[in-house]
């Protein structure tokens, strides 16, 4: 990461965990009833452009990217309940300290304790700065065999006790801190957070978007980085960066009509992304469909996969199991075969395939039923 960057941002976020730096805050209206047993220093303190929280479910293991104060932390831990688990990333020691000493204030105060708060990068999930900061108390680095030595360390602690271990994150939340990575990094962030989630796992990212791409000058700004204007994504580029990772599903849930900074004529204004991990399992032909309900014509998905309106795709079964899901669930019709299909057979359809209503109905009986035997349904 550009170390001017990472100084500014730091030193920004450090000031604002001593002393509420108005310009850094969206408006965000907050459940009511999580915010009663957080202390009003993490409240005056907390810097965001949306409630991520508002998409965590109870049991679950939420990771929050960018944790500050640790206010979002505070309320997926209520919403989690003593199930579930919440981790807060940050590398802001005096955000770290801010969330820290509070906690034991929400625990006692809710009866339980489940939330841990690490030092590390959000870009870098695997190496515990906390780790780090240990080694280097025993270790300081005096020369260049000093500072190879601690380039080991730090990839044994990755390779051996990483903060962050692959698939074990049920979702993924962050309120406005993504675009303060560098441009050069922010690849490795979504990547890093595809691999910590579990197959099906989702994320709820909430963070400053702009309508136009920044030019050069912006981008060199620190004050401006800082203050998640120049490192906002452009709006289609969120998106299509989760697609290349990996990511299905992704959808626009909120988009603030006015924005809330306007530089150089370039809207910057907070929105909220959705996004799920998908499944690798092999593609098998179940004899399954779905019919997409409109209302428009068409639609495709992440794969170029075409569903028409009204009409009965030939579907694989990992397809037809995340059309069951969010945020498929509500648009589209799954049917299943009358009789299950338990043979391995490879799915093999390209492009747009109907299924017939006899393939889901192989094996039944041809049956004709009385319509004198009652009334209509």
């Amino acid at each position: 990461m550009d170390i001017n960057i990472t100084s500014s941002v730091q030193d920004r976020y450090a000031q604002g965990a001593n002393q509420r730096q108005e310009e850094l805050c969206c408006p965000v209206n907050y459940n009511a009833q999580y915010l009663k047993v957080i202390p009003a220093e993490v409240i005056e303190r907390d810097y965001g452009c949306g409630d991520p929280s508002q998409y965590v479910k109870p049991g679950e293991v939420v990771l929050d990217l960018g944790s500050g104060g640790g206010k979002i932390c505070f309320i997926a831990s209520q919403v989690v309940g003593k199930e579930g688990r919440v981790i807060g990333v940050d590398m802001t020691d005096d955000m770290l300290d801010l969330a820290r000493r509070n906690a034991p204030i929400v625990a006692d105060a809710v009866g339980y304790s489940n939330i841990e708060f690490k030092k590390g990068n959000i870009q870098d999930l695997k190496t515990d700065m906390g780790l780090v900061d240990d080694y280097l108390k025993s270790h300081p680095v005096t020369d260049s065999a000093s500072y190879a030595d601690l380039k080991t360390k730090i990839q044994e602690i990755g390779a051996e006790k990483p903060m962050v271990a692959d698939n074990t994150i049920d979702i993924i939340v962050s309120n406005c801190v993504l675009n303060l990575v560098s441009d050069q990094e922010k690849k490795q962030l979504f990547q890093e957070m595809y691999r910590v989630l579990k197959v099906g796992g989702r994320i709820a990212i909430s963070d400053i978007v702009s309508d136009e791409i920044s030019p050069e000058h912006l981008k060199k700004d620190q004050k401006l980085w800082s203050g998640c204007i120049s490192g906002a994504f452009q709006e289609s580029e969120f998106g299509e960066l989760l697609e290349e990772v990996g990511f299905y599903g992704v959808t626009i849930d909120k988009f603030d009509d006015d924005p809330w900074q306007i530089v150089e004529g370039i809207e910057y204004r907070s929105m909220t992304v959705l996004a799920y991990k998908a499944s690798p399992e092999r593609e098998l032909d179940k004899n399954q469909a779905v019919l997409y309900k409109g209302p428009w014509k068409q639609v495709s998905d992440e794969d170029g996969r075409i569903f028409p309106r009204g009409k009965r795709i030939a579907v694989s079964d990992q397809v037809f199991k995340t059309m069951t899901t969010e945020p498929y669930c509500n648009h589209i019709v799954t049917i299943e075969p009358k009789i299950a299909v338990t043979k391995d057979i490879a799915f093999a359809c390209c492009g747009v395939t109907e299924r017939t209503p006899r393939e889901t109905k192989l094996g039944v009986e041809a049956l004709t039923t009385d319509p004198n035997q009652g009334s209509c349904c």
